[in-house]
């Protein structure tokens, strides 16, 4: 393997040298894709400054408005997640030492990705983000983390369960988690569709990969609430959310395709961990009928919300990378399904390549794939790794990518049931992180710069 990381990093700072414009690509190819996608992987990592003297390690340059562009906590660990999966499907591990470093430093003082610097926007959703990514580490077998660390598992165990304590608690509405985890964040008062998949997709996950039904029975649960309460339709659409004010009965109507796919991708390992339930059979094709008939126009994967008129806010922008990433992943526990995703990723990479057509370099990606190399004069962490995602899920007919993993097909992340349990009892009791304790963190970032950075050092220079 290692002439191969050779080769794809040099690929990378060729093309970084601005020597070649645009993204070139043919989807037929197996190292035409790798290119591709290496090129956009490297150019958004030169967003991420957690390497560098004074960054903070793990997270992107953030929150607004410091700087106004910056980053949400919880986008940091979708970009990591999404660089996982970028190492499964290319066999390119050029940038793993960082994401280990970066995942780890994030942890939080009671290891469940809770850190109290990021108390002042703790949502569920944020925290479940991370604990899907924890999740994929283990399923990919990514490289573990020493033996004094958190593992990926118990990670993910971790943030399941301080979950189901919030939730088994909640009356509010008949049950669904919060969107946010603390009472003084605005937004205490709300229960989105988001917060609750992220909370169901990491059920369905561990019960798989532990054979624990606990698990599954929580995820079946939330399941349940998320389509009694009118959150999800008949016809499988899924809405943004609720307020507990009304009993949960104002419901947002608004439609992300996120939701789509982490709702679709815990509904086919629910199929899976079943052995071929027919219920679950009939959830997954509904809610691939509906996100097809929504969110892919002409096969290309478009963000309904807010792509006509460029009105997305940072976090949208990203929202494209979970939903092709989610459908792949799909298309390995619920077989299928493959024929008729495969499609979408296909048309939707193709025209993802031709968007990545503008900025200084030449090649910078944008939202609106539909517009094909006219580009859309976006830019961001979001444009880069939705485009690297659609293209990289290409490899699925081309190269030899396994379904997940599970403890009893290879797995070896080490778990721990009781994850979690050191955590703080009563969240009020937190109170949020000031601008010195921010600051304070990113000094210490230069005590681990040597061990972290491994290969991806040279970017900082």
């Amino acid at each position: 393997m290692f002439p191969t990381l050779v080769s794809r990093a040099a690929t990378a700072l060729l093309l970084g040298g601005n020597l070649v414009a645009a993204i070139e690509l043919n989807i037929d190819d197996a190292t035409s894709i790798k290119n591709a996608a290496a090129t956009i992987a490297y150019d958004m990592m030169t967003y991420y400054q957690g390497n560098q003297s004074g960054g903070i390690p793990g997270v992107l340059p953030g929150p607004p408005p410091n700087p106004p562009n910056g980053y949400y906590w919880w986008e940091s660990g979708a970009m990591w997640g999404s660089l996982i999966d970028y190492w499964h499907f290319t066999g390119d591990a050029s940038y793993n030492d960082v994401i280990e470093a970066g995942i780890q430093w994030q942890v939080g003082e009671h290891d469940d990705m809770m850190p109290s610097n990021w108390s002042a926007s703790m949502g569920n959703d944020d925290q479940g983000f991370w604990g899907m990514t924890a999740m994929s580490a283990a399923e990919t077998n990514f490289q573990n983390p020493a033996s004094n660390q958190p593992s990926w598992l118990s990670l993910a165990q971790a943030v399941f369960n301080t979950q189901a304590a919030r939730l088994e608690i909640e009356t509010l509405c008949g049950g669904g988690l919060r969107w946010q985890v603390y009472q003084y964040l605005t937004g205490y008062d709300y229960k989105n569709t988001i917060a609750n998949g992220c909370f169901f997709n990491l059920g369905a996950r561990l019960a798989r990969y532990t054979d624990n039904a606990t698990y599954a029975s929580f995820a079946e649960e939330t399941w349940n609430w998320v389509t009694n309460i009118g959150l999800m339709d008949a016809q499988y659409n899924i809405y943004d959310g609720a307020h507990v004010e009304t009993n949960c009965t104002d419901i947002n109507k608004i439609q992300f395709s996120y939701n789509m796919g982490v709702w679709t991708l815990g509904a086919a390992t629910m199929w899976n961990y079943t052995n071929g339930s027919a219920i679950w059979e009939q959830r997954v094709n509904g809610l691939l009928n509906a996100t097809f008939n929504v969110f892919f126009p002409d096969d290309i994967a478009y963000e309904v919300a807010c792509e006509s008129k460029l009105t997305c806010t940072t976090d949208m922008y990203s929202f494209k990378a979970y939903l092709t990433r989610w459908l792949a992943q799909t298309t390995f526990l619920a077989p299928w399904t493959r024929d008729i995703i495969m499609p979408k990723l296909r048309a939707s990479a193709i025209a993802a390549a031709e968007q990545c057509s503008g900025g200084t370099n030449g090649r910078t990606c944008g939202l609106s794939w539909s517009k094909g190399t006219v580009w859309d004069g976006t830019q961001g962490v979001g444009q880069q790794m939705a485009a690297m995602a659609v293209i990289f899920t290409n490899l699925i007919p081309l190269a030899d990518i396994g379904p997940p993993l599970t403890n009893a097909t290879g797995g070896t992340s080490a778990g721990n049931p009781d994850a979690g349990s050191q955590s703080v009892a009563n969240p009020a009791a937190i109170k949020p992180a000031t601008e010195a304790d921010r600051v304070g963190a990113g000094i210490l970032t230069t005590l681990m710069l040597v061990g972290a950075t491994g290969m991806f050092g040279w970017m900082s220079l």
